[in-house]
């Protein structure tokens, strides 16, 4: 359930609806609704969210994105560092300096 329905369901027993009629209408048992009223007032709204804000969201997936991405590029270029190393001398091998 959503932040938003939650205080809402709590600001409604605030108001003087019977906590039974509140239960009952949103579907939910009395002690779940009974301890969003408890958290709203030991610590305000803030305290039923139960989700990331989409900002957070967001930047999450962006960010393991961007984490995955990189991780691709690091194992193809090992795996074409290994490939090259295998090959033996070649082009790109190291030459000696002249003396």
């Amino acid at each position: 359930m959503s932040r938003q329905r939650k205080r809402d369901a709590v600001l409604r027993l605030l108001r003087g609806e019977e906590l039974e009629t509140v239960s009952r209408s949103l579907g939910v048992t009395a002690a779940t609704l009974l301890g969003w009223h408890d958290a709203f007032l030991a610590a305000g709204g803030a305290s039923l969210a139960t989700r990331p804000t989409d900002g957070e969201a967001l930047e999450s997936g962006r960010l393991k994105a961007k984490l995955g991405e990189m991780l691709r590029e690091r194992e193809l270029l090992a795996a074409k560092i290994a490939a090259l190393e295998a090959r033996g001398p070649g082009p790109l091998a190291r030459r000696r300096s002249r003396p």
